[in-house]
C-alpha cells in the first residue's frame, strides 16, 4: 500500500507538507502543490477518509445502520445489505456496516468523524428516537422504513399497510370469513417497529372492511413456537380457514405444524405470506405471497442518496406497491 511518506519522497517534500497540500490546512506554493499532486497521481495514493474529508472532498463511503437486536431475521436483513453494497459500488462508494444498537450516540459518532458521506437507516420504529438527530444532521440520510411522521426525512419501503390488506383481500375473494395473522416475534411489536405495525394495521382494516373475524398472533422463531401458535389458533378459532404469515423464520415450520395437526393446505387451510419471493417459491409447499422487494428497496435507497448528494430534490416518501404471486397455497373456502 502506498503511504504518505512514499508520496513525500517522490515529491521531494516532508510528509507534513503532503498532508497540508491534501487538506488545505496551511498555504503552500503552487509549485509544491503541483509536485505533490503529480506524486499522488503517479503512485496511485489514496488518502484515508478523514484526510479527504478535511480537504473538503467526499469519503465515498455510505453507512448502513442495521441494529442486530432481538427479533431481527438476519438472512432478510442481509438481502437488503447486499443490495445496498452492490448499488453503492456501481456509484464508486463503499459501505460501512453499523450493527450495534447505539441509537443517537452511534449516529452522531459516525457523523462527527466525517468518515461517511451519508446514512441509510434500517429497523425504523414508529416513534424512532433517532429521528430528531437525523433531521438535524448536516448529512444526507435515507430511512428504509416509515416512522409515524416522515416529515423532513427521506423514506423508502414496501407499502406494508397495503401488503397486509392485499393478503386479506385475496382471502376474502376466496370466501374466507375467519383469518389470523401470525406475525413477528413479540419484541418487534414492543419496540413498535414500523413495518410490523403497518402490516397489522392493513390486515385488521381489510378484515373489518370485509366483515371477517380476525386475530393477530406474534410468534417467536423456531418450530416449537410455530407448533404452539398453530395449536392456539385451532383451539381458540376452530372456524379458522385463512392465515397470513409475516415471519420468515417460521413460515415452513408453521405449515408443517398445521399439517401435523390434521389440516391440509390449501384444502382445509389457506396460507399466504409477506416474505422474499425466493423463500416462498422454494418452500416444500410453495406459498402464495406478497414479495418483500429487498433488492428494489436497497437499490432505491442508494439512488435516492446519490441524487440528494448531487443536489437534486428527492421525494420524502417512496412506497413500493405490493406484488402478490399465487403459488397454490390458497383455495376457495369449502361451503
Amino acid at each position: 500500500m502506498v503511504k504518505i511518506t512514499d508520496v513525500a519522497r517522490r515529491a521531494g517534500v516532508s510528509p507534513s507538507t503532503v498532508s497540508y497540500a491534501l487538506s488545505g490546512k496551511r498555504p503552500i506554493s503552487e509549485e509544491t502543490r503541483r509536485r505533490v499532486e503529480d506524486a499522488v497521481r503517479e503512485l496511485g495514493y489514496r488518502p484515508h477518509a478523514g484526510a479527504r474529508a478535511l480537504a473538503g472532498r467526499h469519503s465515498n463511503v455510505l453507512a448502513l445502520v442495521v441494529p442486530l437486536r432481538a427479533g431481527i431475521h438476519v438472512p432478510v436483513v442481509m438481502r437488503f445489505a447486499v443490495s445496498v453494497v452492490t448499488t453503492a459500488r456501481r456509484h464508486d462508494h463503499d459501505v460501512l456496516l453499523l450493527t450495534q444498537e447505539e441509537g443517537e450516540e452511534g449516529l452522531r459518532r459516525v457523523a462527527d468523524t466525517a468518515l461517511v458521506d451519508a446514512l441509510i437507516v434500517m429497523d425504523v420504529q414508529l416513534e424512532d428516537p433517532r429521528l430528531p438527530l437525523l433531521r438535524a444532521l448536516d448529512l444526507p440520510s435515507v430511512l428504509i422504513g416509515f416512522p409515524a411522521s416522515a416529515e423532513g426525512l427521506t423514506c423508502i419501503d414496501l407499502d406494508f399497510t397495503a401488503a397486509g390488506e392485499a393478503c386479506v383481500e385475496h382471502l376474502a375473494r376466496l370466501g374466507h370469513r375467519v383469518v389470523a395473522l401470525v406475525g413477528s416475534p413479540p419484541e418487534v411489536y414492543v419496540r413498535r417497529t414500523a413495518f410490523a405495525q403497518r402490516v397489522v394495521q392493513g390486515f385488521t382494516a381489510a378484515a373489518d372492511r370485509n366483515g371477517m373475524a380476525s386475530s393477530v398472533h406474534p410468534c417467536e422463531a423456531g418450530p416449537a413456537a410455530a407448533r404452539a401458535v398453530a395449536e392456539q389458533l385451532l383451539r381458540e378459532h376452530p372456524a379458522l380457514t385463512g392465515v397470513v404469515v409475516h415471519n420468515e423464520a417460521i413460515l415452513e415450520p408453521l405449515v408443517d405444524a398445521f399439517e401435523q395437526l390434521g389440516l391440509r393446505v390449501p384444502t382445509d387451510l389457506s396460507v399466504t405470506a409477506i416474505c422474499p419471493d425466493e423463500l416462498a417459491a422454494s418452500a416444500r409447499m410453495p406459498i402464495t405471497s406478497v414479495a418483500l422487494p429487498s433488492a428494489e428497496v436497497g437499490t432505491g435507497a442508494v439512488e435516492l442518496l446519490m441524487r440528494s448528494m448531487g443536489g437534486a430534490t428527492v421525494p420524502e416518501s417512496t412506497l413500493l406497491p405490493p406484488r402478490m404471486t399465487d403459488r397454490g397455497s390458497t383455495a376457495p373456502r369449502e361451503a
